[in-house]
């Protein structure tokens, strides 16, 4: 950090005002972003941010105020800013006259990266031009891009009532690559690692060595070239096996957004929507079939969100939000649930309150959340299946602002007939109701079927914030879903 920690500590604390809480949240982040397009080295795009975001609470009223100054000046502005809007706040704020309890932060997170990324921008594009030149097989492959995008960051949250700032370093590595095929007025796109960079993990150059990112280039290709020669995928009901590279879609659309508890408390209907989720379902409302089971867990190593605390302080442990199907958990902290105790006083949260940079207030995001594996193979699911289809890697998604109806697309599909799989279709959608969509889980794939995933491109808030989110998922099969291709 371009700063000293301890240094910083002590002069913040030295200017913080009298007030029932203080806190100041730093960030620096250093990105980088490779690309080859079409055999062409792309400009290198990097970036270096780093500032501060001051928090105030004065009674009921709480204030932010951000800085790219971390001198005293720069802090003792953005101190005096952040207690104006506090009192200004007092007797006005969602908190009707509790006091905000926020936590104080302590503890250490280092992503656990096993080989720290060293390449040379040389090494990188050398790597990006041999996957970017192997598409080039065949005519009608008309686009084609490799990239890769490396992130360091550094966060520090220091209280004003004294204690050692707590510190978390994370390292992120997003490999990804796209290609286009054009022929006989159709053109279809293939993904490698999902359309919207989806194979995202904490690590360095272990996360493209394990990723299949290598060899990659031809693979993907001459998947675009058998969509590009495919029929239009059937409609009607069947069955459906979703891979997990979809699944990370599914779980991140009609489970992830409508258990953000500011989204169920009303904070976000004008922008973002609200949630067909209410506060007396928790405890009591079978989301899913018995199969499925969720977890928010920012625990688990070198998935994309995880970390050790909030970015208001609270320590983050593993939870289950969905347990045998039945809804037990939203995603909310510390500021959030203590409305919402107001209402449903054994209501539990998790830590998931987070910002997306040091000039934004952190508000209840998803993180890492998980669909738990069972107990079939790939292979039973497709056996058990008379009539179905096969999908892998999103390209369109829409739903509803309650987050309930939806209609998704993929890239891929393989039709299974007769408990085989048969023909690649093209363009297969399907849509459904959340809750009757995840009552029709049949079978959950087993810990083989996993792939660890996540989007760097999850939106929400005013002024929008995108946030970092992991998915973990198995491969899952659903029963009766209503199915249809482009055409109709």
């Amino acid at each position: 950090m371009p700063f000293d920690a301890e240094t910083l500590a002590q002069r913040f604390r030295r200017l913080a005002p009298a007030a029932d809480h203080c806190s100041l949240r730093v960030v620096e982040e250093r990105s980088e972003t490779i690309s080859v397009r079409q055999d062409q080295a792309e400009p290198v795009r990097t970036s270096l941010d780093h500032g501060g975001m001051v928090t105030v609470v004065d009674g009921d009223g709480i204030g932010y105020a951000a800085t790219s100054d971390l001198s005293d000046a720069g802090l003792a502005w953005a101190l005096a800013q952040a207690a104006q809007w506090a009192r200004l706040a007092r007797g006005r704020s969602v908190f009707a006259g509790q006091p905000p309890q926020l936590p104080q932060p302590r503890g250490r997170y280092a992503s656990a990266t096993q080989r720290p990324m060293r390449w040379s921008k040389a090494e990188r594009i050398e790597l990006l031009m041999r996957e970017s030149q192997a598409c080039r097989i065949d005519p009608r492959i008309v686009d084609w891009q490799a990239s890769l995008w490396t992130l360091a960051t550094q966060q520090m949250l220091i209280g004003a009532d004294g204690g050692e700032p707590a510190l978390q370093s994370f390292d992120f590595t997003i490999p990804s690559l796209h290609v286009v095929a054009h022929g006989d007025g159709v053109t279809q796109t293939r993904s490698w690692g999902g359309r919207y960079n989806g194979y995202c993990q904490q690590g360095g150059i272990e996360v493209i060595e394990r990723s299949g990112f290598i060899g990659s280039g031809r693979r993907t290709a001459e998947e675009a070239l058998q969509l590009l020669a495919a029929p239009n995928c059937p409609s009607g009901r069947m069955d459906v096996v979703l891979m997990p590279d979809q699944m990370m879609l599914q779980i991140h659309e009609s489970i992830g957004h409508p258990l953000e508890l500011d989204r169920i408390l009303g904070d976000e209907r004008n922008y973002a929507g609200t949630s067909f989720v209410t506060l007396d379902m928790f405890g009591r409302f079978q989301y899913g079939s018995p199969l499925l089971n969720v977890t928010y867990d920012p625990t688990r190593n070198a998935e994309f969100a995880s970390f050790a605390f909030d970015d208001e302080g609270l320590p983050a442990e593993r939870s289950f939000l969905i347990k045998d199907g039945l809804l037990l958990r939203p995603l909310g902290g510390s500021s959030s649930l203590q409305r919402a105790r107001r209402l449903v006083p054994e209501l539990a949260g998790v830590a998931t309150t987070r910002a997306c940079a040091w000039n934004r207030p952190p508000i209840d995001r998803m993180s890492n959340l998980n669909v738990e594996p069972g107990e079939s193979s790939l292979q039973e699911m497709i056996a058990a299946t008379e009539y179905g289809v096969l999908m892998k890697t999103n390209r369109s998604w829409s739903i509803d602002d309650s987050r309930n109806k939806f209609q998704f697309g993929c890239e891929w599909g393989q039709m299974i007939r007769g408990g085989q799989l048969a023909e690649v279709v093209r363009d297969p959608n399907y849509r459904g109701v959340s809750r009757d969509f995840w009552r029709s889980l049949t079978m959950v794939g087993q810990p083989d079927t996993v792939e660890v995933m996540g989007s760097p491109y999850c939106g929400k808030g005013e002024p929008n914030q995108a946030v970092r989110v992991g998915h973990a998922s198995p491969a899952c099969r659903f029963s009766g879903i209503d199915v249809f291709g482009a055409e109709r």
